[in-house]
């Protein structure tokens, strides 16, 4: 008799009550499954099979008795260990924060020592999660040169960072930011160098496509990025925000495609990519074309938030929840999520899924599958395991 080869994956998923279920894929054609679990621990569909071996003779029978004797005593074990973790609750709510996170958000910021600029601070706000803030609050935070180049640098190094796991952005003082500092900026913007028409195209293309870089760094960065938004948000604003992966924002805030007003079209990021965040080409068109503000109400409405905040504090603290939710997850899993998220936003679902299958070839033999299977197991908050830095 000819066995062909038997190996079992198991992946675990919490249902919307927050139960652990599962699913058994078993290679070399044999096929079981394990049903997700109700909150009584009841199975939600009919126990499972195992069948060892796709191909066998007539006369391989004891054998195959043998096989499924032993397939039905794991099934058992592995029963009896699932149905255990059935009372299994994450307690992790993002409309109220932690008891830990709390505790958190109250301490002092800490300045990080290798983030030093002009524009924008950097502190650390709890274990694995930076605060980047724009800082120049006696001037709404307007984009100056400064911050175009500081920006850049300090998200190279935030990618780089194997403590950092997540990133929330705001604004210090009245507003998120005005956007674009013309005062400090109009010599490069308005008296451009170069002998002729050509030189000056050259040299403006340069210049553009540098401030682009500065929000597509955010966008690059693997650790999910929050914007936390409060006041307005004009200009280059929403070119950073649309850069971000999440965005909250308070119930003053508002948001403005503010370069029709100024004479030019917006060139760092808004229009190609609001329309893939909101999904409206119609409505983004409105918006540019007429520079009118969106408020929060209909931010939220159209997908460009994802929750909005009696306050400043309140947003702050949901941001770092969530950030702190995620920084406590494998960062494997979520760093290599943002990355294939992106990808295919800007791919097709064939190559999408192509790419997806070469990245998970070499990441699903991680440790972090196996630290959080054993915790769910072992009916463990997932927060208590320690994931390795990367």
């Amino acid at each position: 008799m000819r066995h062909e080869g038997v190996l079992f994956f198991f992946f675990f998923a919490l249902s919307k009550d927050g139960e652990l279920g599962g699913t058994s894929l078993l290679k070399g054609g044999g096929r079981g499954g394990f049903g997700a679990l109700d909150q009584h621990g009841e199975r939600l569909c009919p126990p499972p099979k195992f069948f060892f071996g796709s191909k066998s003779h007539s006369s391989g029978a004891p054998e195959m008795a043998t096989a499924m004797t032993v397939s039905s005593k794991l099934r058992g074990l592995l029963m009896q260990q699932l149905r255990g973790t059935s009372q299994l609750y994450f307690n992790i709510s993002l409309r109220s924060l932690s008891s830990s996170a709390q505790e958190a958000s109250k301490r002092a910021p800490e300045e990080v020592s290798d983030h030093n600029y002009e524009s924008i601070q950097v502190t650390s706000a709890q274990k694995h999660v930076l605060h980047v803030q724009l800082n120049r609050p006696e001037k709404r935070n307007a984009m100056n040169r400064a911050f175009w180049r500081e920006l850049v640098e300090c998200f190279q190094k935030i990618s780089k960072d194997s403590d950092c796991r997540a990133v929330v952005v705001s604004g210090a003082g009245k507003m998120f930011t005005s956007g674009i500092d013309l005062m400090d900026m109009a010599s490069e913007l308005m008296q451009p160098s170069g002998d002729d028409a050509a030189r000056i195209a050259w040299y403006l293309r340069d210049l553009i496509s540098k401030y682009q870089k500065t929000f597509t760094v955010i966008e690059k960065c693997p650790k999910p990025v929050i914007a936390a938004i409060h006041g307005g948000c004009i200009g280059g604003g929403v070119d950073l925000v649309s850069a971000c992966d999440i965005r909250y924002c308070t119930q003053d805030a508002f948001f403005q495609i503010k370069e029709v007003d100024m004479g030019l079209a917006a060139d760092v990021g808004t229009l190609q990519r609001l329309p893939k965040v909101i999904g409206n080409q119609s409505l983004v068109n409105e918006l540019t074309f007429s520079a009118r503000k969106m408020m929060a109400d209909e931010a939220l409405d159209s997908g460009l938030v994802s929750r909005v905040f009696q306050d400043k504090d309140a947003m702050l603290n949901a941001a770092f929840a969530l950030a702190a939710d995620i920084s406590s997850k494998s960062p494997v899993a979520v760093q290599g999520s943002k990355i294939n998220l992106i990808y295919s936003r800007d791919h097709s679902v064939d190559e999408s899924l192509a790419y997806m299958a070469t990245w998970n070839m070499s990441m699903l033999q991680t440790q972090d599958i196996i630290k959080s299977v054993q915790a769910a197991m072992e009916k463990r908050d997932t927060k208590s395991i320690t994931f390795s830095k990367l």
